[in-house]
């Protein structure tokens, strides 16, 4: 299971038809202090009703879970933004 991060700040943008590209995202690491990456690229992974995920999240046709590429002492790394719209502020991290 993966570590979960539940306060993560995120710029992205919101498009007119509804769908959302992040940008950048930031969190509190262990130490307290603050973490940022880009976000080269991105894919948002297909809906597939309410389940629990892998992270150990429990997600419903409503949650956004896009798999994002940074890069994090000059490697690659995928990590999952998982995005509630619901509430409109929460966004959640599984690095």
């Amino acid at each position: 299971m993966s570590k979960i991060i539940e306060e993560v700040d995120v710029i992205c943008q919101h498009k007119p038809d509804g769908s959302i590209i992040p940008m950048r995202l930031r969190f509190k690491n262990d130490d307290g202090e603050y973490e940022a990456y880009t976000i080269k690229g991105f894919r948002l992974s297909d809906k597939k009703g309410t389940h629990t995920t892998a992270d150990g999240i429990y997600v419903g046709d409503y949650t956004f879970v896009f798999e994002c590429l940074i890069i994090s002492m000059n490697m690659k790394r995928i990590v999952r933004l998982y995005y509630d719209p619901r509430t409109g502020t929460s966004w959640r991290l599984a690095v």
